[in-house]
């Protein structure tokens, strides 16, 4: 676990300067970076602005190269180049001389945290825009400043990218991250690493990618926040709804903190049942929220007419941890522990939807375990407590309930069901529904 947890970090130090917003070059290196590690498996898209995505459009591609401030003796209070926070996402291009009070206008802080620089987009609204702490901002004093901004608004395309992984049946397990946010550690970039590895270990449960181990096939996709998720589901729609047994929008998944369970819109789905299942077992002291207090991609996957049964396993949950869409989401927020731990959460998720399996007791009354070595032989005080977890499984092995309603029925980890599982099938005492 540490291991892989230092590989994640390493990764993610290496992803972290780069300027990534809905479109753009930051996008595409940030993608190509993963596609390398993921040995060339992804498959990258383009799509071109103007595209329509439902009731949506793939906007104009926005490319920044540098953007200050200086004040009147020439000397640089804000530059981009110190942290990509500093400019407004989506920032139109200016070269002029402001005196403070109009300068003011297009300046943003945090009076509340006053060491943070914000982030700031804006996406849909041409406008231009820069962030600063609000110590920075108060010190300013009057006169004349030049900001500079040189980027461009133009016709281009949004790059997503997906990777589906065959299993021995097309129903798939669905695993969507966002790229499209710059540097910040936990909100952005904890979940396209967590989710890399977890491409990489499903790679190897497969066999590099054959039907080999693997019941479900695993889609996984790489996109910008919102218009990609619009964008992957107008092309993608029918046959998700056809094959997604169960979801997960992974995001802020880095820190050490307690985990979090945000809910689907039904909030009955597998994929709730799932990360229940392991989050009740594993960490009993998860936050669980509701649908209602949803933010990122799981808008779209829940919406009418969507219907996906997509939930979010993060730790500290996004909106509500201090750090969150500001300069202190910075790399000490992450650790190596914290995204090995979310990877291990996630891949206990994935082994017990794989092995999510209703059972039928073939014997009528209770089976003699004792004839076929699963049962002591000599019977005397304290003999029953050694099989009460296979009593309980098999009591409720009637066809109706799936191993996981099980494990919440007799209180025992759907983990430890497994070896338990396997015995009562070879010995002809259960067998698949």
């Amino acid at each position: 676990m540490t291991d892989v947890g230092v590989q994640m970090y390493s990764w993610l130090k290496d992803l972290f300067p780069l300027c990534r917003s809905l479109t753009g070059d930051g996008n595409r290196e940030t993608l190509a970076y993963l596609n390398d590690i993921l040995g060339g498996r992804l498959t990258i898209h383009e799509v071109p602005t103007g595209t329509k995505a439902f009731d949506w459009t793939v906007p104009k591609e926005w490319r920044i190269r540098e953007a200050w401030i200086k004040d009147g003796t020439g000397r640089k209070v804000v530059d981009f180049a110190d942290h990509n926070l500093h400019v407004v996402g989506y920032s139109t291009p200016v070269d002029t001389v402001l005196d403070l009070e109009e300068l003011q206008k297009h300046l943003y802080s945090l009076p509340e945290q006053p060491d943070a620089i914000p982030y700031v987009t804006s996406y849909y609204r041409e406008r231009w825009g820069f962030c600063m702490t609000e110590n920075r901002r108060q010190s300013l004093a009057a006169g004349k400043y030049h900001v500079f901004i040189d980027s461009e608004l133009f016709d281009g395309s949004l790059t997503y990218a997906d990777l589906v992984i065959p299993g021995e049946t097309d129903e798939e397990i669905f695993f969507s991250t966002y790229i499209c946010h710059p540097s910040m550690a936990n909100n952005e970039l904890s979940g396209p690493v967590v989710t890399t590895a977890l491409a990489k270990w499903l790679l190897r449960q497969t066999g590099g990618g054959g039907q080999s181990g693997q019941r479900y096939t695993y889609r996984l996709i790489f996109i910008p926040e919102t218009i990609g998720s619009l964008v992957y589901l107008s092309r993608n729609l029918a046959a998700m709804q056809a094959k997604t047994v169960a979801g997960f929008v992974v995001t802020c998944v880095g820190d050490d903190r307690a985990y979090s369970l945000l809910r689907s819109r039904s909030g009955n789905t597998v994929a709730d049942k799932a990360a229940l299942s392991i989050l009740r077992s594993e960490h009993p002291d998860f936050i669980e929220y509701s649908f209602l207090e949803r933010g990122s991609d799981e808008r779209q996957y829940g919406a009418p007419g969507i219907d996906l049964p997509v939930v979010s396993v993060m730790r500290s949950k996004y909106g509500i941890y201090p750090e969150y869409h500001t300069s202190l989401d910075a790399l000490s927020l992450v650790t190596p522990g914290g995204l090995a731990g979310a990877l291990e959460v996630y891949k206990k998720i994935v082994r017990a939807l794989e092995r999510n399996h209703r059972y039928q007791a073939t014997c009528l009354g209770e089976p003699q375990l004792g004839k076929r070595g699963l049962y002591p032989t000599l019977s005397q005080k304290g003999t029953a407590d050694e099989v009460k977890t296979m009593m309980n499984l098999i009591a409720y092995c009637d066809g109706r309930h799936d191993l996981m309603d099980i494990a919440d029925k007799i209180h025992v980890p759907v983990g430890e069901l497994y070896e338990i599982t396997d015995k009562l099938v070879k010995a002809g005492l259960l067998v698949p529904t």
